[in-house]
Parts: structure tokens; C-alpha cells; sequence
């Protein structure tokens, strides 16, 4: 997760991303709690949900993702870097995503339809190199 602010409130991405065929799957922006959690899960396609998961061990996590396929993990363990690797490509290309700017939007609805063409383009990157 990685968080901004907007129009006086903190609002967290959250974003699932296949760590074997890299492309991003799904993203919701929304508070830190369960709700916001299973509208991540609800956005991830039909077929990667029977996937295995992992996360930090954030509580809304643990509440709604299966826990036979879903496992909290340490951040030293290297297996949230891919995921947090590409919050750090999308705050390098986008002012409005760190977290000390200027560069704010006052509703989610722009802030959503910036991450959903950038997961796009993402995507289309992953797609032509892999």
C-alpha cells in the first residue's frame, strides 16, 4: 500500500500485481480498512484469486483474504519488493503521488483515472518486454 492525500484525507492505494508474469492486476484507493481490502479482492480477475497471496501483516488483509491461499509476510523477506518497487515507479513518475508535494487533487476521481492509465501503459511495457 502506499498512501497520498486527498482533499484533506489520507487515501491508500492498494494494488495487486502477478509476481511471475508482472503485469498489474487490480488497484482500489480507499482508507486502510476491511472494505477497501475486499474491494482489492474483488478486483483481482476470477483466475489469479485461486492464487497464492501475500501481504504485510495488515489486519484488513488477514479479515478478507482466504487464509488457505493467503500468507502475511515480513517486509525482509523480498517478496513485497516487486510490489513495492512499482509504488516507487508511480510516485517517480507522478508529482501528485509524493508524499510531501504541492501536486494534490481534490476528489479521487483524478487521482484514480491517473493510476488506472498508468497501470495501462505498465501493462503495455510488460507486455512488449516479456
Amino acid at each position: 500500500m502506499s498512501w497520498g492525500v486527498w482533499w484533506g484525507e489520507r487515501r491508500w492505494r492498494w494494488a495487486d500485481r502477478c509476481q511471475w508474469t508482472q503485469p498489474m492486476l487490480a488497484f482500489v484507493i480507499g482508507d486502510r480498512g476491511e472494505q477497501t481490502s475486499r474491494c482489492l479482492l474483488e478486483a483481482i480477475p476470477a483466475e489469479y484469486r485461486l492464487g497464492r497471496s501475500v501481504s504485510d501483516f495488515w489486519e484488513a488483509d488477514r479479515a478478507v483474504f482466504p487464509k488457505e491461499r493467503h500468507r502475511p509476510v515480513d517486509e525482509r523477506s523480498g517478496e513485497l519488493a516487486h510490489i513495492e518497487r512499482w509504488f516507487q515507479t508511480l510516485r517517480q513518475n507522478w508529482a501528485r503521488y509524493v508524499r510531501k508535494t504541492q501536486s494534490f487533487s481534490q476528489s479521487n476521481c483524478f487521482p484514480e483515472a491517473v493510476t488506472c492509465w498508468f497501470i495501462g501503459e505498465y501493462n503495455r511495457e510488460v507486455a512488449i518486454r516479456y
